[in-house]
């Protein structure tokens, strides 16, 4: 009787497709993620371009709204008095993520594919990290030019981060003012950063008030259908986020006006972890935030984020995101590879290459989506 057996090329494309989503998702961002149109709410815009050559550029376009208050009307003549349409490109450049286990003969992997499977939570828990990092590295990076630069917070020296501010005055609270802004100059305006500037409901209700009158506007990230209403997401460190959890208006609308849903004790942030909701904003710990901070070292001289507030507070940055703040660009989505040569074959290796780039997403010096909110946001004691 004859039987159909898999090719090998089946089975081997089924475990790249597999272990692309596993490791999207486990990035923690995955539900932020769309390869939508920029104008269709997507926080994180994925865009994938077959390409083979490292530092190549794929190009995420932005078409901005039309500004005329009146056009023309009744029976005035169009003719002469259209109105341009703006439109700009983020550039992302691209270049090669590899990582790969060593697995000898002495133990029980006989095959090409076990030894796929033997090796892929590793490099999927690996790979997500990395993924998960530069997401908040850049939305954390400083854009310093009408060009889409985009410089990592902790190689920025205190020139491009006060062009940065320059660019962006109405996309950065720090605090809880927006007064403690000093035109062009981010040291003097963290140091108006106060102790007692903890993240909490006020905040991020002047936070969102700052996105929805931003020009270029910031889309949000979801609009309700029938009744209109718009959501954007916040993602936090542990630090503010526990700050925020404790803020008496958000525990009140937590316990009076949240739905009584079935299994409501499992699913309501009071009584376990999860995204707060509140004033239209969700909010989403992603803890590596305070990591990144607290291990950011500036050799070029720009402000860092411990003990940069006032009387020496520790700051933390919030993002508060609408449609097209990140973007990521694959080149080559990740793919396996093998190595049954080394030590005369008895040390048999398994590889994952990809080809990618992660930017904040920026049109002339401005970032798109993206309100940072600069809390005060003490460690426990």
């Amino acid at each position: 009787m004859a039987e159909t057996i898999l090719s090998s090329a089946s089975e081997r494309q089924v475990w790249i497709t597999k272990y692309f989503q596993e490791y999207v998702r486990n990035s923690r961002f995955m539900p932020y993620m769309s390869n939508t149109d920029i104008n269709k709410g997507g926080i994180i815009l994925t865009k994938f371009q077959a390409e083979e050559e490292a530092k190549r550029t794929i190009n995420i376009p932005f078409i901005g709204r039309l500004k005329s208050a009146l056009g023309v009307t009744g029976a005035a003549v169009l003719d002469g008095q259209e109105e341009d349409l703006v439109n700009y490109n983020c550039p992302i450049t691209i270049d090669w993520r590899r990582n790969g286990v060593r697995l000898p003969k002495s133990t029980t992997f006989r095959t090409e594919i076990n030894l796929w499977d033997a090796a892929k939570d590793a490099l999927r828990v690996w790979e997500s990290e990395k993924l998960r990092d530069d997401i908040i590295h850049a939305m954390c990076a400083a854009v310093t030019d009408t060009a889409g630069t985009a410089v990592p917070w902790d190689q920025t020296t205190t020139t491009q981060q006060n062009t940065w501010l320059t660019n962006n005055p109405d996309r950065v609270l720090f605090g809880l003012l927006n007064s403690n802004l000093v035109a062009g100059n981010y040291a003097s305006s963290i140091a108006n950063v106060a102790a007692a500037a903890k993240c909490s409901s006020g905040m991020m209700g002047t936070a969102k008030r700052l996105a929805k009158n931003a020009d270029p506007h910031i889309r949000p990230f979801r609009v309700e259908d029938g009744d209109g209403r718009e959501f954007l997401v916040a993602f936090h460190g542990a630090r503010t986020f526990r700050d925020l959890s404790l803020d008496s208006n958000v525990v009140a609308a937590n316990t009076n006006a949240r739905a009584r849903e079935g299994l409501g004790m499992e699913k309501n942030p009071i009584f376990q972890d999860g995204d707060l909701i509140y004033n239209g904003v969700i909010h989403r710990e992603i803890p590596e935030i305070d990591a990144y901070c607290a291990n950011t070292v500036n050799p070029n001289g720009g402000a860092v984020w411990n003990a940069a507030g006032s009387g020496g507070a520790d700051l933390r940055p919030i993002f508060l995101c609408g449609g097209g703040s990140v973007g990521i660009a694959w080149g080559q989505e990740p793919t396996p590879r093998t190595d049954m040569i080394k030590d005369y074959g008895f040390r048999p290796g398994v590889a994952i290459e990809e080809l990618l780039g992660v930017k904040k997403i920026n049109f002339n010096g401005v970032q798109n989506g993206i309100v940072t909110v600069i809390a005060a946001a003490a460690a426990d004691s």
